[in-house]
């Protein structure tokens, strides 16, 4: 078994490419058991998220393992720690082990700007990131990928880690500006794209105009959520997929529960989105949400192509 390090993690995973791959697998044949969600309050009376994700193909086998400790922020560690094994799914050996980290906020950002591929509009010129953590900073990058943005801005509850994160992509060769403003950038936004984690909902559906596609990705435990309540009412909803989107974010099981939205009104998932059973966007002037949970055949393709960037 070969250990895969960070650096060659990030080598292998550009962003277009690895959208493509992601497209990719999803058109195949894969078996993804429901994943393993486990709450465990620390020391300091936080809870914090264990995750087992297994998935497998005829060749291969892969299972990440995740920790999501949302109190890191104020020890300036990062919220999420994870890592990645695959295996011969025939022999079962171990082929690598590769540090998931970064593996996992590639993929997540890369997720959403393929789902974005079929749900924003064509000709949309601005985009607005919420958050500036881990999957926050890859997010303009996947995004552009798919689409042509002319606007780009970033906002964080820290106005500090946002212009941060702001510089740090304008060194990449983006036009990105921080704003301190969310309601306003998010009434001119075409593409929303949140990934924090916030337990209350940041995004009103107030502010939405027409057209607008909206990516939600924080939103991780059943009883959090990015969204309010008006922008479920106004949106189609997508999700990567019904079985973790429906049941484990707040952002689609409180509304769930509440009557506000019915399961089967959810319009389609990635692989249906990739597989053409469902179109996507549809018209012009709709207001669209992709619902991400994470996937473990998308850590699959990722992990997928950093093996074999490794071995050849």
């Amino acid at each position: 078994m070969i250990h895969i390090p960070a650096d060659r993690v990030v080598a292998a995973l550009d962003y277009a490419p690895l959208i493509d791959a992601l497209r990719d697998i999803f058109l195949t044949d894969y078996t993804m058991p429901v994943r393993h969600h486990h709450f465990y309050e620390t020391d300091e009376g936080v809870e914090n998220t264990f995750i087992l994700m297994p998935v497998w193909n005829d060749r291969y086998l892969g299972v990440k393992q995740v920790t999501v400790a949302p109190a890191n922020s104020s020890k300036g560690l990062p919220a999420i720690h994870a890592s990645y094994t695959l295996l011969d799914a025939r022999t079962g050996v171990p082929l690598a082990q590769l540090d998931a980290a970064e593996l996992t906020s590639r993929r997540t950002a890369c997720t959403s700007a393929l789902a974005a591929s079929f749900l924003a509009r064509t000709d949309v010129e601005s985009l607005l990131v919420v958050g500036s953590g881990k999957v926050a900073q890859h997010l303009v990058q996947a995004h552009t990928a798919v689409r042509p943005y002319k606007h780009i801005s970033v906002w964080a509850r820290d106005g500090h880690k946002a212009q941060t994160m702001a510089d740090q992509l304008a060194d990449l060769g983006y036009s990105v500006s921080a704003t301190t403003d969310l309601a306003g950038a998010a009434r001119t936004a075409d593409v929303i794209s949140c990934a924090t984690l916030s337990p209350t909902p940041l995004i009103k559906g107030e502010w939405l105009k027409p057209g607008t596609h909206l990516d939600l990705i924080g939103s991780h435990t059943p009883r959090t959520r990015e969204a309010d309540d008006e922008v479920i009412r106004r949106s189609e909803v997508f999700v990567d997929s019904r079985a973790g989107a429906l049941h484990e974010t707040g952002e689609l099981a409180i509304p769930i529960a509440e009557g506000l939205l019915k399961p089967e009104n959810v319009k389609a998932d990635i692989a249906e989105l990739c597989k053409g059973i469902h179109a996507g966007r549809t018209e012009a002037e709709g207001i669209t949400l992709f619902k991400s949970a994470g996937m473990a055949v998308e850590d699959l393709a990722a992990a997928l192509l950093v093996y074999q960037s490794v071995t050849g």
